[in-house]
């Protein structure tokens, strides 16, 4: 049968008597216009210059107040060539292949420049190990128009040439002889780099290497390099996976690098009867519990003990529905043998070599070519901690990393200003750098050249796409001049170093044109510099920190990365900043989440205001002597009672403009650099916080959007049961909605040509937000801030709404009701309704504009500014719109958002369209929208438009996958496919006849040209 399931994004929409919920079901547009004060005075109008479409705004409509808010774009003039480069075709875009590697994020790319500017990230296909291409990996060409950079070479906080620069470095260098001076670098996980630091430590014998990783994997590290003698991480690959639990680990989010959702993605889609089982025990809701068949909320410390008893040992002690699950889960990965698989992110050697030992010799882990993007050891990064607050470190030299924000020893900060030594490579200017006596500046990585080590044996390379903007110097060109080669250039080195050690009989070129290439040589690593076989690494038995947890009442908090913001590299970043959180849909903030429970325990509430803004209480964080005060508390569905989470890479107040400097600092609670810590309080402060949280924003709740069913039903029952096709009355009989007979007007012949369709796979969209950043890029979407967001004014073109459900029915709910009697029956048993679930199951659901073949905002528009395409997309005319909003209170879909502003050079939006070096990343091709007009999804036909033109400039067919959108391109698990429905044998018309196939509120008739893929889950039992 179909599932019936009740849906809620909100914890608010539980509650029957909530008059928020209504009125925003109600109304599109929360906030009213102040109508009286624009037209009620005479001088603003006549002072105003009155053109066709003014008069229409201010006389054609009795909603005129809706249409005041347009205005004139600016006249902006354009300034050519005095000599064109030969490789720049105005208005035709280069592509060039490079890698990303910040020390957090690792990725094989491509970068879309036009006339010479980086505008966009696309993902590198050539690369089969290419690191995932998520949504800080597409914004991060905007941070390279960062105008809070680091511009020259700085001593004593002033700017200096490069000659001067080295001057210094060589007479500072020759002061601190005989004293120790540690090089403090991030993970570069590049072999000419590695090279280079040997040469330069041989050449300086007191300067020691040592990585840090701000987010550490370092206990993963050392069981990894205790089994097999590397200091590496295992790989994975999960398409091959047919039972995967994880402990504690969101494979899906940043776990161990990320990257895994593609390969997961693949066995989430039921074929020949068949897909994954994925079980999730973890404390905070994360992504992959978000998308889990199984997720069983624990704590921490309950978590070492389901990872004991699911490879063989005792389940005793765990709480019965937990011993349950962990039952269920062996039988399964027993059935599933050597396809079966275990992955934890405990912080213990104990526990990360379980997991080894249990998948050695599956199909699933990779062991022979290992992940090379985190080197970091934590013992080593503690010493040099201490030894710079202790006095024994004399000189730090920072790469790539910003310590004084993110060490969690307070102290480290004052000792850092003390030093005889310190000196910065940075981008910039961060808490390190502000405070070094020393600032390199350092380029983008688009404007850098370098090669990287993703894995072992697929070797990438990093290429310049633009001229440095700033008077900019790597790392590497330095040390290059700082160990007496002169003035060799990076580029030649690198080179020489390349066609000497990997390439073998490949070509340089050919390799810079791919960006990738595969050897079999062994090259120095990272660890290689640092004294690897020196290293203190903890064994299997010496880490007990989870093992003898003594419990004293306090809370136990587990630390993430949030899929925007990450570790903090790009904080100053507006696209990620103003990216919802998957799963509690909230932006520009962190915050501690607890469960309703221990909410309800310490007093602390949640609630929605009038206008949808979620509000909530403040806590000050304590533990071991340290808190963080003032931490805004989000009531999170799913959360382990006992336990609480907060993300890290918020909280900095150094080198970023104001509306940037968002949330707390996390890293002063990551004592021993541990994701876990345990014997946390919370204290209940005075004051509310006001969250831009878009959960509530242009909500469907309560009508039917999600469809889903089980594998059993799926693989059983008739398609007509599971995945029904609404029916509408006529002539007193029941007709399907697809039915011409059911249409209120006759349709276009649209056989002829191209017709565009959208597919979105429920079952493989993990909601990470890649799509969402990819389409800011590709078409201008303007970032409004955190004040904005919360007026439910966000311009988002795409967005993934989440839904959570109880894991009962719309008929479980009726029954519950009817069995109510009595007061006390009633009041206890509609409060438990209204309470969020413990543990709800989630879907994730992107929607943009649905390009309905029969679309309502059309006929209302008066004007004619939306109308329909022959190619199946709905239309904006940006100029003739005069913003009457008819068209998207007449969407049942609300994707179509209203520029309440000019967002663009508005000193109000000091985001990176108000100034000159981030207008760099804009989009040529697509215009920059003024304000008081409609925008949405316009399916990028820019893109499409372009790839119609290539073929026929070519004279030859559009070939099959070549017609793409920014989402779909995006999508690494490719939930999102995009292509043209009248060509019989592709791919898009293959997923359009799939019988999982429908529409989104199909029943109204609007005949959309998206389609959905009804999401299946498998409850089988073993």
């Amino acid at each position: 049968m179909a599932s019936n399931k009740k849906y809620w994004k909100s914890v608010e929409e539980l509650d029957s008597s909530s008059s928020i919920v209504e009125t925003l079901k109600q109304n599109e547009f929360v906030e009213p216009i102040p109508t009286d004060d624009f037209l009620g005075d005479k001088e603003t109008l006549e002072a105003s210059s009155t053109t066709r479409r003014d008069f229409l705004k201010y006389v054609g409509f009795s909603t005129a107040a809706a249409s005041l808010a347009s205005c004139e774009g600016p006249v902006i003039k354009s300034i050519p060539y005095v000599i064109a480069p030969d490789e720049i075709v105005p208005g035709v875009a280069n592509y060039y292949a490079t890698t990303m590697a910040d020390g957090f994020d690792f990725a094989n790319v491509l970068v879309k420049t036009r006339e010479g500017r980086p505008i966009k990230i696309e993902r590198n296909d050539l690369a089969k190990s290419g690191g995932s291409v998520n949504a800080r990996v597409h914004a991060s060409v905007l941070s390279m128009y960062d105008k809070n950079r680091v511009q020259n070479p700085m001593i004593g906080g002033k700017d200096v040439t490069w000659d001067e620069f080295d001057a210094a470095v060589a007479q500072k260098m020759n002061e601190m002889n005989g004293k120790e001076v540690v090089l403090l670098t991030q993970t570069f996980a590049s072999p000419s780099t590695s090279k280079l630091i040997k040469e330069f430590t041989a050449k300086y014998t007191n300067v020691r290497h040592v990585i840090y990783d701000a987010v550490s994997s370092s206990e993963a590290l050392d069981a990894f390099q205790n089994k097999y003698g590397t200091r590496a991480l295992p790989d994975y690959d999960f398409s091959k996976a047919e039972v995967l639990v994880s402990v504690g680990a969101d494979f899906i989010g940043d776990w161990q690098g990320g990257g895994y959702e593609a390969g997961y993605a693949k066995g989430r889609i039921p074929k020949n009867g068949k897909m994954s089982k994925h079980y999730q025990f973890e404390a905070n809701m994360s992504l992959a519990g978000a998308n889990a068949d199984v997720r069983v909320p624990v704590t921490p410390t309950q978590q070492l003990q389901v990872l004991k008893a699911l490879t063989g040992g005792s389940a005793s002690g765990l709480p019965e529905n937990v011993a349950a699950a962990v039952a269920k889960a062996k039988s399964h990965l027993q059935k599933a043998g050597g396809n079966g698989v275990i992955i934890t992110n405990l912080p213990d050697v104990q526990a990360q070599s379980m997991v080894l030992d249990y998948n050695a010799g599956g199909q699933v882990m990779d062991t022979a070519k290992p992940r090379m993007t985190a080197m970091g050891n934590t013992q080593e990064v503690t010493k040099v901690m201490n030894g710079v607050v202790s006095g024994s470190v004399k000189g730090l030299i920072t790469v790539g990393v910003d310590p004084v924000y993110s060490f969690p020893n307070a102290a480290f900060a004052e000792a850092y200003k003390n030093l005889e030594m310190s000196m910065a490579f940075s981008m910039k200017p961060d808490a390190t750098a502000s405070a070094a006596q020393l600032v390199a500046a350092t380029p983008h990585y688009l404007e850098s050249w370098g090669d990287v080590q993703l894995k072992k044996g697929s070797f990438s390379i990093m290429q310049p796409t633009i001229r440095p903007l700033f008077n900019t110097r790597q790392f590497q060109q330095c040390l290059i001049r700082w160990t007496g080669n002169g003035d060799k250039k990076y580029y030649d080195y690198l080179k020489e170093f390349m066609e000497a050690s990997v390439l073998g009989t490949s070509s340089w070129n050919q390799a810079v044109h791919d960006g990738i290439v595969e050897s079999t040589a062994e090259v120095t690593t990272d660890a290689d510099t640092t004294n690897s076989n020196n290293l203190e690494l903890e064994s299997s038995t010496s880490n007990g920190a989870l093992s003898n947890a003594t419990q004293s009442g306090g809370m136990e908090l587990t630390l993430y990365t949030k899929t925007g913001l990450g570790n903090g590299n790009q904080a100053s970043n507006p696209w990620l900043q103003e990216l919802p959180d998957p799963i509690t849909r909230t932006s520009w903030d962190n915050y501690v989440t607890v469960s309703a429970v221990d909410a309800a325990a310490m007093g602390l509430e949640n609630f929605n205001v009038a206008n949808g803004g979620l509000n909530g209480s403040y806590v000050n964080v304590k533990m071991n002597g340290v808190t963080v005060e003032n931490v805004p508390v989000l009531i999170q569905p799913g959360q382990a009672k006992g336990s609480i989470g907060l993300a890290l890479g918020y909280g900095q107040t150094v080198g970023l403009q104001e509306e940037m400097q968002t949330g707390v600092n996390a890293y002063q609670l990551y004592t021993n650099f541990s994701a876990v810590q345990t014997d946390v309080t919370l204290e209940k402060v005075s004051g509310v916080h006001e969250f831009a949280c878009v959960q509530l924003h242009n909500t469907m709740m309560g009508r039917d959007i999600i469809k889903e069913t089980t594998l059993e039903i799926f693989n059983t029952k008739d398609v007509h049961e599971w995945n029904p096709v609404p029916e509408v009355s006529k002539d007193h009989e029941e007709i399907s909605v697809r039915s011409e007979d059911a249409d209120l007007w006759t349709s276009f012949d649209r056989s002829i040509g191209h017709h565009f369709n959208l597919s979105i796979d429920l079952n493989a969209c993990t909601g990470c937000g890649a799509c969402v950043v990819a389409c800011h890029a590709e078409n201008n979407v303007p970032v409004v801030g955190k004040a904005e967001m919360r007026k439910s004014r966000d311009m988002h073109w795409l967005r993934i709404d989440r839904y959570y459900s109880s894991e009962g029915s719309f008929e479980a709910d009726l029954e519950k009701k009817e069995s109510i009697s009595g007061l006390g029956s009633s009041l206890s048993e509609y409060g438990e309704m209204e309470h969020p679930s413990a543990n709800p199951q989630v879907a994730f659901q992107p929607v943009m504009c649905q390009h309905c073949n029969h679309a309502p905002c059309e006929t209302v528009c008066p004007v004619a500014a939306t109308s329909h395409g022959r190619q199946g997309q709905n239309h904006m005319a940006y100029n003739r719109c005069v913003g009457t909003r008819y068209c998207a209170n007449n969407c049942p879909y609300k994707v179509r958002r209203f520029n309440w502003f000019l967002y663009a050079e508005n000193d109000e939006f000091d985001y990176h369209m108000n100034n000159d070096l981030g207008r760099m990343v804009l989009n040529p091709d697509v215009v920059v929208r003024s304000r008081g007009v409609m925008e949405k999804c316009s399916m990028c036909i820019q893109m499409t438009q372009k790839t119609i033109l290539d073929a026929k400039r070519d004279g030859r067919k559009v070939k099959e996958g070549e017609f793409k959108t920014a989402c779909s391109a995006a999508c690494e698990t490719g939930a999102i496919a995009f292509g043209d429905i009248n060509v019989e044998d592709s791919e898009i018309h293959e997923l359009k006849e799939n019988k999982r196939m429908y529409h989104l509120l199909e029943a109204v008739g609007t005949k959309p040209n998206v389609f959905y893929h009804t999401k299946v889950r498998n409850t089988n039992e073993a």
